[in-house]
């Protein structure tokens, strides 16, 4: 089981104010905001649902390389709807709108957007 997960930012106040709004319609809030003491200089927060963060960003003078994939689950299709619509609004570039995606399995709802720094950011859905 994985506990957590997170991405680099190379403007990580752009990346943050992305994440904020991108994973409100699945829950996810930012939960905790590292001091700059702890983390020689650079930021670092985690975004979760309560009790605990599961996805941190930290800053970095480079994106990832190669770009990561993450996705997060979503109850129903209607929140993977909102996902894209908010991470679209935030910044995001589309990757693959709204939709079933049968090649993965008859129930598959998904939508992809790219986060600032080109970080394949999902939202699925596995119920009709």
């Amino acid at each position: 089981m994985i506990d957590h997960t997170g991405v680099a930012a190379t403007n990580y106040p752009k990346s943050k104010q992305f994440y904020t709004h991108a994973l409100a319609p699945l829950g996810y809030q930012m939960m905790m905001e590292l001091p700059k003491e702890v983390t020689r200089g650079i930021g670092v927060c985690g975004f979760g649902v309560p009790p605990k963060p599961d996805f941190w960003l930290h800053e970095h003078g480079a994106a990832n390389n190669p770009p990561v994939h993450i996705a997060f689950r979503a109850d129903t299709r209607a929140l993977v709807d909102a996902f894209y619509k908010a991470a679209m609004a935030a910044g995001g570039r589309d990757n693959g709108g709204p939709g079933l995606r049968p090649h993965y399995h008859a129930n598959y709802y998904g939508a992809f957007v790219l986060d600032p720094d080109g970080n394949n950011i999902e939202a699925c859905c596995h119920t009709p």
